[in-house]
């Protein structure tokens, strides 16, 4: 078990040691007294021990019984259902972070289902929303406009060598758009869970705020507003700021991985094939929320006995998230079979102006590699030419159907119905968040197509009763694969991402919920056993890493060591005064 990273600054403060007669493992601790208390990654707070607090300096600084930790850990969850509704548990949850990394971590690895809503999505939105006014303390690093020239002097600012980099400029939200300086919620939210899920030790992950300014007006107007105040850098500028900050990583944190998160549409293309190849990067709107959706498609199509190749495939939204899911859906087909010359016939994307067909004017970006066959629609008929939903839904007959484009109810009664009319099972994941933005409920999804839909939806719902069956509402979560990948790549030393990577963690995300004969079974596994998961998502990419020549040569069993090895516990282990 690693219990610190290798970098020289946590040598000043704590060192790993194990007891040569006894095996144990224990921390060997350079500071004295306040400064082991204020330090949120060796506080144990009431729990330091007698022996501890002497030789420690800590006597008198703490109330004198000591707790046990399940009694500390009592304490906390107590306090956390106090805190109110989740913007104020999601405050809870920030300060005893701030404090206290260890019992932080212990009390969302044990509720996991009920706090990854809390420190993530839905909640996590409302905190960018209100993010200036409802400010504690800075947690990661900051680079804003204002450090052009001197980024690298920046980043070594943060006190850390992370092997997990959570980068943002803020721009796209989850459904919500920018949030300027905001976004560095999302970061905070995402690096937790590489903890939380993967075992990534809480000083090797680092949030990243881009401030490159921002475009809402309503941020530019607040007195509070605690980012840069001018609209969003764009163009050359913009790129010349980005090139600065990947060549500083490159230099300052070699070898760490940088997931690129919440940057807009065309730009988060741009930016990932970009740096793709100059720096261990990758982006999880359209590579972790691609290999999520795989997976849950997959394990739809087992349940209801498809073949992938048999399947026809619709998007509704085409941004970052809807086109990196055709991308990878289409990539998914190939393996299957399918010719490259079909794929455009058999994934299907919509975005505002209707379907995105290859002979539409000005096509560019990522729209043209997501664009489909003029072809599929002949015969169709549609108002001005351009084909709505309801129209690809009653010509194309898709046998699934994916939103993505954060239109609330945008999968009406009579598109539903016309889903079911055209695909006896037909498949539904309905992905917008937060909850406000979703597509349509699970329950209508499920009334509307008397119970014979396969759902998903990318926020947490509870079960829906219908007909006598409790159907599970699977939640395709971007967390059961990024925390994996980011601890698969780690752990083998991958030079980048090839999109294998993607594709072996969207089937071991499917292999891990594997078969369930119960009417209703979910087609995600649950948050609870996010770990597990992720487990066996960084073996998976491990491998797929080291057969694509990524990463330099590793047995299985070797890989499978390695992750082992590199999952922290957040557990309490016994000091020694250095």
């Amino acid at each position: 078990m690693i219990t610190q990273p290798p970098t020289s600054l946590l040598r000043q403060r704590y060192e790993q040691r194990a007891d040569p007669q006894t095996g144990e493992k224990y921390l060997v601790v350079f500071d004295r007294g306040a400064a082991i208390k204020d330090d949120p990654v060796l506080n144990k707070g009431t729990c330091f021990t007698p022996e501890e607090r002497d030789e420690l300096g800590l006597r008198g600084l703490l109330p004198p019984a000591v707790s046990e930790p399940p009694q500390q850990q009592a304490r906390a969850y107590q306090n956390f259902l106090a805190a109110g509704d989740a913007v104020g548990q999601y405050l809870f949850l920030a300060a005893l972070h701030d404090r206290n990394e260890t019992l932080f971590y212990r009390l969302v690895v044990d509720h996991l289902e009920q706090m990854v809503p809390i420190i993530y999505t839905p909640t996590v939105g409302k905190v960018c929303e209100r993010y200036s006014h409802i400010y504690r303390r800075p947690r990661g690093i900051y680079v804003s406009t204002q450090d052009r020239g001197r980024v690298a002097d920046v980043l070594k600012n943060a006190g850390v060598t992370p092997r997990i980099i959570v980068a943002t400029d803020n721009e796209a939200i989850l459904g919500i758009g920018d949030q300027g300086v905001g976004g560095m919620g999302i970061a905070i939210g995402k690096v937790s869970l590489y903890t939380a899920g993967a075992g990534i030790h809480p000083a090797q992950g680092l949030p990243l705020d881009i401030d490159v300014g921002t475009d809402n007006p309503k941020l530019l107007a607040d007195p509070m507003y605690l980012g840069m105040r001018h609209p969003r850098l764009r163009g050359d500028e913009y790129i010349s700021l980005l090139d600065e900050l990947v060549e500083a990583l490159a230099r300052v944190f070699p070898g760490a991985l940088v997931q690129w998160e919440d940057f807009a549409n065309e730009r988060a293309f741009q930016v990932l094939g970009r740096y793709r190849r100059k720096l261990l990067s990758f982006d999880d709107d359209i590579q972790g929320t691609g290999a999520t959706v795989e997976a849950g498609i997959r394990t739809a199509l087992d349940r209801i006995g498809r073949r992938l190749e048999d399947e026809r495939i619709v998007f509704f939204g085409a941004g970052a998230s809807g086109a990196g899911c055709a991308l990878q859906m289409r990539n998914a087909l190939r393996g299957a079979g399918i010719a490259d010359a079909e794929l455009s016939r058999r994934v299907l994307c919509l975005d505002s102006k209707g379907l995105i067909l290859s002979d539409r004017p000005s096509l560019a970006g990522h729209k043209a590699q997501i664009a489909a066959d003029p072809a599929v629609v002949a015969g169709w008929t549609g108002a001005g030419g351009a084909f709505g939903l309801l129209d690809v839904v009653r010509n194309f007959e898709p046998t699934t159907l994916v939103g993505v484009a954060g239109q609330p109810g945008a999968f009406t009664e009579e598109i539903v119905r016309t889903l079911g009319r055209g695909c006896a099972r037909p498949i539904v994941l309905a992905l917008s968040n937060p909850t406000s933005q979703v597509e349509a409920t699970p329950e209508n999804i499920l009334r509307w197509t008397n119970g014979a839909a396969m759902v998903g939806t990318g926020s947490p719902f509870p079960p829906v009763e219908l007909n006598g069956v409790t159907y599970e509402i699977g939640q395709c979560n971007n967390a059961l694969v990024f925390p994996g990948v980011g601890l698969g790549a780690s752990v083998v030393n991958a030079r980048w991402l090839p999109d294998e990577a993607f594709a072996a963690a969207a089937r071991a995300v499917h292999e891990f919920v594997g078969p369930a004969s119960a009417p209703g079974a979910p087609i995600f596994p649950s948050l609870s056993r996010l770990r597990q998961v992720s487990r066996q998502v960084a073996i998976a990419v491990g491998q797929a890493l080291v057969d694509a020549d990524a990463a330099p040569f590793l047995a299985t069993s070797d890989i499978a060591a390695r992750v082992e090895d590199a999952m922290w516990e957040p557990v309490y282990l016994k000091y020694r005064p250095g």
